[in-house]
This record gives structure tokens, sequence and C-alpha cells, in this order.
């Protein structure tokens, strides 16, 4: 047991939950990370590779992990979720390399295509709040003119919040007529919304999602390739 405790896989396995633990609890208070605790963990990272059985190796499963790093920053460019995301990512590929107790498939992007899959989770949140809204006969769209298509469609991506907080508007005003705003919101530019009763989608950190991904790689593997094999 002893043993088992202090494998170097074990302490990297640690050491990533304690680094993301860390950041999602700090990103849902603050909605900031602070570079320095990429620093920290990454800087652990480099240490872990002198205990190794095979440091050779180890620089190598490391690099293959790190195919990540140019990924991330692309989608951080594109603004599909904020720059600690990226740093979380890369740092996570040098400090547990595609890492899993299931056994099961993982390959360097697991944990990123897991976040992904499991990001879509609010869409069914959504829909359940609005369907609970709709059933206490609430007007929902109250002063939209609107398609019954875009607002089928925001059903499932948004919902009307009395006291938005940390989350992005989906509406807008043409003349004097609401309107349902699907544009791209930028994970660093946009401002969150601060105006009551407002047509809303969540803000949810995507650390957290990472995060889920992440835990979902431990235990389960890679979604795509292990439900894949089911069929």
């Amino acid at each position: 047991m002893f043993e088992f405790m202090f494998e170097i896989s074990n302490i990297r396995i640690l050491s990533a939950l304690i680094m993301l633990s860390i950041a999602t609890t700090i990103d849902i208070w603050k909605r900031e990370i602070n570079d320095i605790l990429w620093i920290v963990f990454g800087a652990i990272s480099i240490v872990l590779i002198f205990f190794e059985p095979s440091i050779t190796n180890s620089i190598i499963n490391i690099g293959i992990s790190l195919i990540i790093a140019p990924v991330a920053l692309l989608i951080w460019r594109f603004g599909i979720f904020g720059g600690a995301d990226a740093l979380g990512l890369i740092v996570l590929a040098a400090l547990a390399p595609q890492l899993s107790l299931s056994g099961n498939t993982v390959t360097p992007f697991t944990t990123l295509t897991n976040a992904i899959i499991i990001s879509i989770t609010p869409i069914f949140l959504n829909l359940i709040r609005n369907l609970i809204a709709i059933s206490r006969h609430k007007n929902i769209f109250e002063g939209f003119e609107e398609t019954r298509l875009k607002k089928i469609f925001a059903v499932f991506l948004g919902y009307r919040d009395k006291y938005p907080k940390y989350s992005f508007a989906i509406e807008k005003i043409e003349g004097n007529r609401k309107k349902i705003d699907f544009s791209f919101h930028h994970a660093e530019n946009t401002e969150f919304c601060d105006k009551p009763d407002t047509w809303v989608t969540p803000g949810i950190p995507y650390i957290l999602y990472i995060t889920v991904g992440f835990v979902v790689q431990l235990l389960f593997g890679d979604i795509i390739f292990n439900i894949g094999n089911f069929w």
C-alpha cells in the first residue's frame, strides 16, 4: 500500500487533481486565475521527471502529450476559452501525461475532447429550466418578436434571468423590439451581463469542464473512443 501511494504516476495524478481543484475553485470564485498557479505546477512537472525510472521515456511521453499545446493555444486565440484554460491544459499535459486508472484508451487530446462533450450538459439544464418556467405559465419570450425556430434554439442555449450574474446576454434591441442574438461571445473580451430580466447563456468557467474531463479520463478513459468500442 505504501509503495502504491508513492508510485510516481500516482504523485502526478494527485498533483494534477490538486492543481485543477485549486484552479476551478478560484475561477468560480473570482473568474480569474493567477498565472503563478501554472508556474508552480509546471515546475513540479519538471522536478518529477528526475524521479522517473526512465528519464528519457518520461521526456518522450511528455513531449507526445504536449501535442495538445498548439491546439489549446489556437482555441484560446479564437476566444472559445480563456488563456488560463489553455495554460491549464498545457501544464496538465506535462504533469499527468496520458495517465488513466481505467486501462482504457487515452490520447493527448482525451481531457480536451472529454471536456468538450461534458460542456454540452448546460444545454439540457437550460431546457429543463425553461420547461419548468413554461409549466408555471411564465411568458419567457414576452416582448420578443422572433421566429419559432430561434425560440427553440434559445430554450436550449439560455434562459431568461431576472438578476443575471456571470452570464452573457443573448438578446439585443432592434427598433422597439427585443431580438434573440446568437452572436459569438469571445471568452476573454465579452463582458458579463448585469441587465435585469435578460435572456442569457451561462458563463461557466471552462476549467471546470477540463477538471471533470480529466477525472473522466482517469476513471473511464476517452469518451469518444471507449463509447465507440461498445457499438
